[in-house]
């Protein structure tokens, strides 16, 4: 038996001051996002914006539904309306932030499972790294440099490849 390890990194930041400038607007993006969250069940408002490498920015928000599996996370919400609207344009940066209407949030809340294998398969088809930064009320902020820090192992296949 061989034993491996995985080792995932990361920038800490402690403020927004720290980070640079398209950070920073991306981050005001999704907190302004998060606003229009539809999370009357959980009352757990996330918010995310995708910086393309175009220059757009195009924002999603959680959307709850009484029957609990309809919902759809912000990070989906964006990702899929970037590929229906810009389908050949890269996704550069993403920023996600969170709320609570119970408590303020001091813990760092990073993407579902689902997001982030959903966020995996974009960066693989463009062929490129997307920067993901992760905020809450409080507390720091991080950085990775691309979705693999969050997944290491993704799900995927050539296999399944029929192009």
């Amino acid at each position: 038996m061989e034993k491996k390890e995985i080792n995932i990194s990361y920038h800490v930041f402690s403020s927004m001051d720290e980070l640079d400038q398209q950070f920073q607007i991306l981050m005001k993006k999704a907190e302004e996002s998060l606003n229009n969250a539809y999370a009357i069940y959980s009352g757990f408002y996330v918010g995310a914006a995708l910086l393309l490498d175009n220059g757009e920015i195009v924002v999603g928000n959680n959307q709850e539904n009484i029957a609990f599996p309809s919902s759809m996370c912000a990070e989906r919400v964006a990702l899929y309306y970037c590929k229906a609207n810009f389908p050949n344009v890269k996704v550069k940066k993403v920023a996600i932030v969170a709320k609570s209407s119970q408590e303020v949030l001091k813990d760092l809340i990073t993407p579902c499972g689902a997001c982030r294998q959903v966020m995996s398969e974009y960066e693989r088809l463009q062929g490129e790294n997307m920067q993901v930064i992760l905020k809450a009320e409080k507390g720091d902020i991080l950085m990775f440099e691309s979705v693999t820090n969050l997944l290491p192992l993704a799900f995927q296949s050539s296999a399944l490849n029929r192009i």
